[in-house]
C-alpha cells in the first residue's frame, strides 16, 4: 500500500508542474498578393516552449529565458506608394496581404476612396480600418503566457490618413 501511495503522491506533484508551463503555438497563415494579381501563401507565426526556453518567430527558433513582451512587423511603402515591403512575409515588394495570427486577422489592400489616401491602402485589424499616416507602419504584437495579449498598428490613423 505504501508504494502505491508514494506513486500517487509523486504523480500528483508532477501534474501541477506540467499545467503551470506556459506554452503556446500561434500558427500564422497568410496570403500575399503581388501587383500582377498572383497570390502566394506564407506562414509566419509564433510559439513559446517554456521548458526548452525557446521562442519561435516564423521558421526560426531563439533561446530565451522568458517570453518577449512584443514583436513588431514593419510595413514599408515604396517611394511611389504603389506597393509595400513586409520582410517577414516576402523578399520583395507586394501589393497586399491577409494574415491570420491566432484569433486575429490583419489585412492590407488597395482600395479607391473619394478622399486621397496614402498609397490607396487600407489596413484592417480585426475588421477595423486604418490608413497610413507615413511611409512606415508597424504591426505590434504584445505577448503574455497565453499567447497574444494585444495587437496594435503604429503609424496609422482611423481618419483615412487625410490629416497630418
Amino acid at each position: 500500500m505504501k508504494p502505491l501511495l508514494h506513486i500517487i503522491t509523486f504523480i500528483g506533484l508532477l501534474v501541477p508542474s506540467y499545467s503551470a508551463l506556459a506554452d503556446f503555438s500561434l500558427p500564422g497563415k497568410g496570403t500575399i498578393t503581388y501587383s500582377t494579381g498572383i497570390q502566394k501563401e506564407f506562414d509566419f507565426g509564433f510559439a513559446w516552449q517554456q521548458k526548452a526556453e525557446q521562442f519561435k518567430i516564423g521558421a526560426k527558433s531563439y533561446n530565451m529565458q522568458s517570453i518577449p513582451s512584443s514583436y513588431s512587423v514593419a510595413i514599408t511603402l515604396s517611394k511611389d506608394e504603389s506597393q509595400v515591403w513586409v520582410q517577414e512575409f516576402n523578399n520583395g515588394f507586394i501589393e497586399g496581404f491577409n494574415w491570420q495570427i491566432g484569433e486575429h486577422t490583419v489585412s492590407l489592400k488597395k482600395q479607391k476612396f473619394s478622399d486621397r489616401v496614402k498609397g490607396d491602402y487600407v489596413i484592417e485589424l480585426n475588421n477595423r480600418s486604418y490608413f497610413f499616416t507615413r511611409n512606415n507602419a508597424s504591426i505590434v504584437i504584445n505577448f503574455n503566457e497565453d499567447g497574444i495579449e494585444t495587437i496594435a498598428i503604429d503609424g496609422v490613423t482611423k481618419n483615412m490618413g487625410t490629416k497630418s
